[in-house]
């Protein structure tokens, strides 16, 4: 009873601050409803950040993983915050310069409509069958591990992970419909200061638990026993993670999803302004290079408490196991509510970037170019609703046999590496055509479907025997090549059917684009001590 009060008062709290936070803003503007009017701060930016990317797939998927594995899998954090140096330092300020809402804006400036549109298109479906029904799938599978929902209410599982993915859907639609963005990120903020305390707590009073009362000798125990869980180059035979990916396919994974994909840029792209703006993503990418001690530690001490009792099969069930075991009553209930903030603030960040894509990209260009504020706001509630419908029929549906945040990134990347590409040949160059970027945005999903997915296994034999081994080629390599193969593509179009106008880039004066003074050092920091992970922790 006690962890049922803890929760629901946490979770009341939360919605609480959003509204009233948002309660006399008015939503009849783009920009308003979009990007919270321009108005987010730091560390806003970094909290909306930080909980838009973090869920319940991390925290039980990785850790699951890790529990599985090794300390590798930490690369999907660790080097995310590298990727984040680069939006604050490079992306950012053409983006703002530029007054964008939406990256597909971007396209349409450098390219044209069309390519604007396509890229829409391809966002909105990576949202709807990968991340918005993973993200509730794995919510309803924590809160199933926590607390016993089918026991409780005496229904199967599958009808306690259908009542949880809607319950949870429904709620996380709320803010992103009839909030916007501003309430979005006021959640997200408040939820992450939670989300911190809670997932640091975990490996803590594990760490106390091993060590008889001395956290210290609990770490030094766990790392003694599980020595090989610890190698952070995955360079084991077979590596779930070989450390080769960090120099091909985690490079544009990175780079695509934390300096170029709409449901994490628009946090920054509501910056008051470029220091405002630079300030939040540098502070996220500092959460960044603590998540490994909330999302990668808990699963290697799993193992470690738990390998005779929980097998392999059973890896979902590692990190809610530990929770239960190592916080009392009360916490239980207050993890829970954080664990679903983490569900509803990803899962609503992301409906608000799709409603914003489908009304400034699809609607205003392709449906109602007329359109006014208060029609673009009413076809991105629209949008929003269809998609979260969508994401809960299907979440139940999913197979959970393998590594679902495997799932998730292998299918993001049929879109990442294209839509890379795309950007940053747009981006670096002048003269790359707009039927060039629409061949490759096209053409580069459909190549690396036909490689990983259709023709998985023989290009696997084929890569194998090229290269003399029998290990299989991680997914992450064929992104590269994918990204590679399009930009080539792009270039060689491009030639052939040249851009009529060179691109000139135009500064609106959204907002004031005055750098942060600190942003280069902090850059520099951030990015020595990714490194140093690496460095200490390399067997």
């Amino acid at each position: 009873m006690l962890a049922l009060v803890t929760f629901v008062g946490f979770t009341a709290l939360v919605a609480a601050i959003a509204y009233w936070k948002t309660k006399d803003d008015k939503m009849n503007t783009s920009d308003a409803y979009f990007l919270g009017g321009r108005s987010l701060t730091a560390w806003v930016i970094a909290g909306s950040l930080m909980l838009t990317n973090l869920s319940t797939e991390h925290l039980v998927g990785l850790n699951a993983d890790a529990f599985n594995h090794t300390i590798a899998v930490m690369a999907w954090e660790t080097t995310a915050a590298l990727a984040m140096v680069v939006t604050a330092l490079y992306f950012l300020p053409r983006y703002l310069k530029s007054g964008l809402t939406t990256i597909p804006e971007y396209l349409a400036n450098r390219f044209d409509e069309q390519t604007r549109i396509i890229a829409s298109l391809l966002f909105l479906f990576s949202y709807v069958i990968a991340i918005l029904p993973v993200v509730l799938l794995f919510g309803a599978a924590g809160l199933e591990s926590l607390f016993d929902v089918s026991a409780t209410f005496g229904i199967s599982k599958n009808a306690a992970t259908w009542m949880m993915v809607w319950g949870v859907g429904t709620l996380g639609s709320l803010y992103a419909i009839f909030g916007g963005l501003k309430a979005v990120a006021i959640s997200d903020t408040v939820n992450g200061v939670g989300f911190l305390i809670a997932g640091l707590l975990v490996p803590i009073l594990a760490l106390i638990m091993v060590g008889d009362g001395d956290m210290f000798a609990g770490l030094n125990k766990v790392y003694t026993a599980e020595h090989p869980k610890f190698d952070i180059t995955g360079d084991e035979p077979g590596s779930f993670l070989p450390f080769g990916v960090l120099f091909t396919g985690m490079i544009v994974n990175q780079i695509f999803f934390w300096c170029t994909n709409q449901s994490i840029v628009q946090r920054a792209l509501g910056a008051k302004n470029l220091a405002e703006g630079q300030k939040g993503v540098l502070i996220a990418a500092c959460f960044k290079l603590i998540g490994p001690f909330i999302i990668v530690l808990p699963g290697v001490i799993a193992f470690h408490m738990f390998k005779g009792e929980i097998g392999r099969e059973d890896y979902l069930m590692a990190y809610p196991m530990l929770v239960k075991t190592v916080l009392p009553d009360a916490l239980v209930g207050f993890f829970a509510a954080v664990m679903v903030g983490a569900v509803l603030s990803t899962f609503n960040s992301v409906l608000n970037s799709s409603a914003t894509l489908f009304s400034q990209g699809i609607y205003r260009g392709f449906i109602n170019p007329d359109a006014d504020g208060q029609a673009l706001v009413r076809s991105g509630r629209y949008c929003s609703i269809a998609l979260a419908l969508a994401a809960m029929a299907f979440a139940p549906l999913i197979d959970t046999s393998g590594s679902l945040f495997n799932y998730l990134q292998k299918i993001n990347a049929t879109f990442f590496g294209p839509m890379l590409a795309v950007i940053l040949l747009g981006m670096t160059t002048r003269y790359v055509s707009a039927y060039a970027a629409k061949v490759g945005m096209v053409l580069g999903p459909v190549i690396f479907y036909l490689l990983v997915f259709a023709f998985g296994d023989s290009v696997q034999a084929f890569a194998q025997n090229l290269l003399g081994t029998t290990d299989e080629i991680h997914f992450l390599h064929f992104l590269a090549l994918v990204f590679i193969l399009t930009s080539i593509l792009m270039v060689v179009i491009s030639k052939l059917r040249p851009v009529q106008e060179p691109y000139q880039e135009v500064y609106t004066k959204a907002v004031d684009i005055t750098p942060w003074p600190h942003a280069k050092k902090a850059g520099a920091t951030i990015s020595i001590v990714t490194i140093l992970f690496y460095v200490l922790l390399a067997q």
